[in-house]
């Protein structure tokens, strides 16, 4: 059974950086593809960045040239580079993992495996 397990959120003004860290444990990711999902207050839960299992990238029009998703492989770890984050950045990021990983307005049922989701919070 793969589990994900997120860290690295936490809190930082506006144009700041972050980086989240989501390891995988229980078995490894090479058949499945990853992705970074955001959840606003009140908010429905939509894809910011994937990453397939060769290693092509998408990302949310809101995030293109902000924020980097990449893998290590050796380490079993997914990342997320944020970067100039904005307020309405804030909120829990999770990161998922299934065979097809979409971008836009999810339901946890979409996607196979989740993990428990880290908070970023941007204020100045």
């Amino acid at each position: 059974q793969v589990q994900l397990m997120e860290s690295g959120g936490g809190s930082v003004q506006p144009g700041g950086s972050l980086r989240l860290s989501c390891v995988v444990s229980g078995g490894t990711y090479e058949s499945l593809s990853m992705g970074w999902f955001h959840e606003a207050p009140g908010k429905e839960r939509e894809g910011v960045a994937a990453i397939d299992t060769v290693g092509y990238t998408n990302y949310a029009d809101s995030v293109k040239g902000r924020f980097t998703i990449s893998q290590d492989n050796a380490k079993n770890t997914l990342y997320l580079q944020m970067n100039s984050l904005k307020p309405e950045d804030s909120g829990v990021y999770y990161c998922a993992a299934d065979p097809f990983v979409p971008l836009g307005t999810v339901v946890e049922d979409d996607l196979k495996y989740w993990g428990q989701g880290t908070q970023v919070t941007v204020s100045s």
